[in-house]
Parts: C-alpha cells; structure tokens; sequence
C-alpha cells in the first residue's frame, strides 16, 4: 500500500491556514475569540504556520463538558486558536488521501456520504438482499474512548510518511493520557476513528468477501440469507475487534429483516422508513420547548426557525405524514 509523503508544505502553506482558518470559524463568527482573530488575521495566520514550523505547536489542554442527549459522554474542547484551526490545515490535506483508502460503504464524515446517503444504501440493500433475509447489527462499545493511541498511530504510519505530518499527528493523538481516548469535539477525531474502523472494513470486504455491509461511525449492519452465516460472521468480527483493534462490542444482534432494521435514526423496512422511537420522543420534546424558549428570549427567532426547518428535513427523509401532523408541520 501507497504511503504519502511530502505533505507538510501543503500543511503549513499559507493559502492553506487561511482556509482551514475560514471552516473553523463556519457558524461560530459571532464568538469573541473568532473576533479578536480577526483583529489581527494576518499576524495570527503567521503565528500559526511559523508554530507549525518551527515545531513549537502542541495540542492545548483540552476542556471538558459533559452532555447527556442523545446519550451521556465527555466532549473535549480546544481553543480556536490555534488547535481548531490547525486541525482544518492538516484534513484539508489527509481527508483526500484517507477518504481514498475507504471502502464504499463507509458513509461518516465524507463528501458525499452521511446519515441519509447511508440510509438510502440500506434500503437498497434490503430489496437486493431478498425476501427472508436477516440482518446482523453490531456497534463498539464506548467506541472513541476506546481507541487505542498505539494501534491508531501504527495504522497512521501505514498510510503517511512524511515525518512533519507523522510529528503532528502523533501530538494530536497522544493528546489525551492514559493510552486510549480519541476525544469527542477534535475536527481530526472522526476522520481518525474512521481510519481505525477501516481495518474492519477492509478485513470483511477483502477478505470475507461480504457483499451487503455498511458501516458509519461504529454502527454497521451486515444482510444475508443464511442466519448461521451471519453467526459465523459475527463470531469472526468479534474475534478481530479484540485482537487487532481492541475493541469490545456492545451491540451483537441477528434478526429477520422484515422486522425491520433500526439504523442511523430511522427504522428501515422493506417498502418504508419510520423514524426510530427514541428519535421521535427528542424531536417532539424539542417541538414544545421552542416557542418558550422563543418567549424567554433563550434563543433568537433565526434560531427558532432554523430548528424548525432542521426537523422539517429530517422527517422528510422517512414516511412521517401522520407524525408531521401530530406536530403541526404538515402541509394541506
């Protein structure tokens, strides 16, 4: 396999920083920090690339939130300047590359792929797979906190070459003590956690030779005929994930298709998509806060129609006509 090199020029070109200083701050130009960086945009664009230079970049402490919606976990936090933005300099360079090392039906954090490009695919690997099929899903338990900075560095090593970028990466992945923990909130963390899963990925497509699978984040679904196939299949998974990436599982089940498939948000069925319970409890608890918050001034009446257009677009993507109405969002 192809290892890159020479890529740290790109990294620390100035055209570059000023891009990856331009997505960090999407949506977020109202925040202090992104205002006084831009009283002095030139400067803090040199101090930045003469940092990355001159190797006196290191990760800043990371700050901590806990959230609780979908689920608890730790969010990590990092300035603006320079972590945020130096994270966009150094994707704006690898995600072409690693995007390219994927297979097909990996669908988080690319061009092209996400939640509704993935659930698409898995409609149409139910009509392909056939009457009677069963479907194994699996997920990782505490997937993020769970990657190991060892395994994950030697995977990097494998595809990157260039000893300024491996400096860089290997800063950002080590960030956090302990050995293990690729932290929620970094830029460069999906695109990691992809890589990681990637192996997987590559293990059951190349080597396996499974035809209907498709995984975002760490969530994955594999169809077949055969039930006790997909038991042998699954046994075989759970084996890799510990020896090569250990990781641990904490979602293994195997069922008929028809009962339909509970994937990404929604519950996929041969001839319709539902959206999943959980998912319409939060949507109708947002729907009723709203316009108390509106009220209160919690948030500003873009924001209030922005959430509403955002939910608007989820449900669009399922068969939700009676669950529309039920919130007042159908349209005669």
């Amino acid at each position: 396999m192809k290892r890159h090199g020479n890529l740290f020029e790109k990294i620390v070109d100035v055209d570059n920083i000023y891009l990856a200083y331009q997505k960090a701050r999407k949506g977020k130009s109202w925040q202090n920090t992104i205002s006084r960086f831009d009283d002095d945009l030139d400067e803090n664009i040199f101090n930045i690339r003469d940092s990355l230079i001159e190797k006196t970049f290191t990760t800043s402490p990371y700050i901590e939130k806990m959230i609780y919606e979908p689920k608890q976990r730790v969010i990590y936090k990092l300035p603006f300047n320079p972590d945020r933005v130096v994270q966009h300099a150094l994707m704006n360079v690898l995600e072409p590359i690693w995007s390219g090392l994927f297979i097909h039906d990996s669908y988080a954090c690319r061009i092209g792929k996400g939640i509704h490009a993935a659930s698409r695919r898995t409609m149409d690997f139910i009509r392909a797979a056939g009457p009677g099929a069963y479907c194994l899903k699996m997920d990782i338990r505490k997937f993020y906190p769970s990657i190991d900075h060892d395994i994950l560095y030697e995977i990097v090593q494998r595809k990157i070459k260039c000893p300024d970028t491996l400096r860089l990466l290997e800063n950002i992945i080590y960030s956090i003590p302990g050995g293990k923990n690729v932290p929620i909130g970094n830029y460069t963390s999906q695109w990691l956690g992809n890589l990681y899963m990637n192996e997987l990925d590559q293990f059951l497509k190349h080597e396996m030779k499974i035809g209907y699978y498709i995984r975002y984040c760490d969530d994955f679904i594999l169809l077949h005929q055969d039930k006790r196939f997909l038991h042998q299949i699954a046994a075989e998974i759970e084996s890799f994930l510990a020896e090569k990436l250990d990781l641990k599982l904490s979602k293994n089940d195997i069922f008929p298709v028809r009962q339909g498939i509970d994937f990404l948000g929604y519950r996929h069925f041969p001839d319709h998509i539902l959206v999943r319970k959980s998912t319409a409890k939060r949507i109708k608890r947002r729907m009723r806060e709203l316009p108390g918050q509106l009220a209160r001034g919690e948030i500003t009446s873009d924001q209030y129609r922005s959430s509403i257009a955002s939910t608007e677009g989820w449900l669009q993507w399922a068969n939700s006509h009676n669950f529309k109405q039920s919130l007042g969002l159908a349209r005669a």
